[in-house]
């Protein structure tokens, strides 16, 4: 069995009777893969390339009664050809490059009863058809054919939509800029092939007949302006009056001209010099975090979620989300700063900080408790009169002891100071 035949198990008649599903705008629902060279430009492949590579590091997590084993599919193979790492790539590689990415289930029956894993499709032409009453996705492939999946079984993230209620625009818009970007690197080579060659102009003392001066300009190059010519001198005799060199100025695209072509396409994907170049402070993490990987982690949680689980088992709290811990991409003591201030606070647990330093959780009882920073006593045993050894250090053994504003009230029942 093939990859198209585990996808799409359930082959429609191909005698069936389609109808275009009728969207309120009027638009035909029909996604067509823009060829409009995307991704075969440096620049715009690598901010391509690297928000995909930060979508990789998500994570994702189930939630939710009798999740453990789509837990663990998604952990580590969403499906039988790809780890999770290609998965979330090969997937925001696509959502970015055409603004809509497809995923269809894998099913490990023919039935189609239990779900195996997800698997992104990158098809020719998809469009939104009707049989029966029921609404599919009718997706057509270069070599492998055509395929229907139903609509509720199929997922659809988008960006960038606005005529039609399914899929997103395409590219169009920035092909002005592709063709900027295309003539820059052209007159980029230019110049360099230019600038690499010599030449010069030579006048005969004598006339010669065409043939005789093809002869001549021939021998005068392979004689004097071969690579072979090592020493750079350049011999003549009396049959040229004079050879002088020809200097030419080739025309490349200023730095300013360059900047504003970059600026054009970075603005187009959300990108910046720092963020591209892996040389960024938190603070520009975050908002590129924000602006760009958090609105297609959030929508990949409810599309993922929304083809593993009916409604019913939504309400009941199953869920797929795709989550980051943003405090991975801090400076190293950045990060120590911030877990210290946390832990010490109750706001995290020892494994929770030892993640942030991608360290294995311990697992142990302790390693899931909260401390607040008063000789780091339990905060569950703050007010228990044995929480901390006698003797120590503020002595946390005092009823509220380490919680502001639960200090130990006075023997002779007055009221604590303020």
């Amino acid at each position: 069995m093939g990859l198209f035949e585990k996808l799409f198990p359930r082959k429609v008649s191909e005698a069936a009777v389609y109808t275009y599903f009728r969207t309120l705008g009027g638009y035909t629902p029909v996604y067509t893969s823009f060829d409009g060279g995307v991704y075969e430009m440096a620049l715009t492949r690598a901010c391509i390339h690297t928000f995909a590579t930060h979508v990789s590091k998500l994570r994702p997590v189930v939630s939710g009664p009798g999740s453990t084993r789509l837990d663990r599919v998604l952990a580590y193979r969403p499906n039988p050809w790809m780890d999770t790492k290609k998965y979330l790539y090969r997937l925001a590689t696509i959502y970015k490059t055409e603004n809509t990415a497809f995923i269809v289930p894998v099913y490990s029956d023919e039935l189609m009863l239990r779900l195996e894993g997800f698997y992104p499709v990158l098809p020719s032409e998809a469009a939104i058809v009707e049989r029966a009453g029921v609404p599919y996705v009718r997706f057509r492939f270069p070599n492998a054919g055509t395929a229907a999946v139903e609509l509720d079984r199929t997922g659809i993230l988008s960006q960038m939509q606005y005529r039609d209620d399914f899929f997103g625009e395409d590219n169009r818009a920035l092909r002005p800029t592709l063709e900027l970007v295309n003539a820059q690197n052209q007159s980029i080579i230019n110049g360099v092939k230019t600038s690499a060659s010599v030449r010069f102009l030579a006048k005969l003392a004598q006339t010669l007949k065409p043939d005789a001066i093809n002869a001549e300009r021939e021998r005068l190059v392979k004689d004097n302006l071969d690579p072979s010519n090592a020493g750079g001198v350049m011999m003549f005799d009396a049959k040229y009056a004079d050879v002088k060199e020809i200097t030419t100025k080739p025309y490349i695209v200023d730095d300013k001209q360059s900047a504003m072509i970059r600026e054009s396409v970075f603005d187009y994907f959300g990108m910046n010099d720092a963020v591209l170049q892996g040389k960024y402070t938190p603070d520009e993490w975050a908002a590129y975090y924000e602006s760009q990987i958090e609105p297609f982690a959030i929508e990949a949680s409810l599309v993922h979620t929304n083809m593993a689980y009916t409604p019913a088992e939504v309400s009941r709290g199953k869920q797929i989300d795709f989550t980051v811990n943003r405090l991975q991409h801090m400076t190293m003591a950045d990060k120590l700063n911030t877990v210290t201030q946390l832990f010490d606070r109750g706001m995290m647990t020892i494994d929770e900080g030892r993640e942030v330093f991608q360290m294995p959780a311990l697992g142990t009882p302790e390693a899931q408790k909260y401390y607040i920073r008063r000789e780091y006593a339990e905060v569950n045993a703050l007010n228990r009169q044995d929480g901390v050894t006698e003797g120590s250090e503020g002595d946390a053994s005092s009823e509220g002891a380490g919680v502001p504003g639960h200090e130990p009230a006075p023997a002779d029942g007055s009221e604590p100071p303020v």
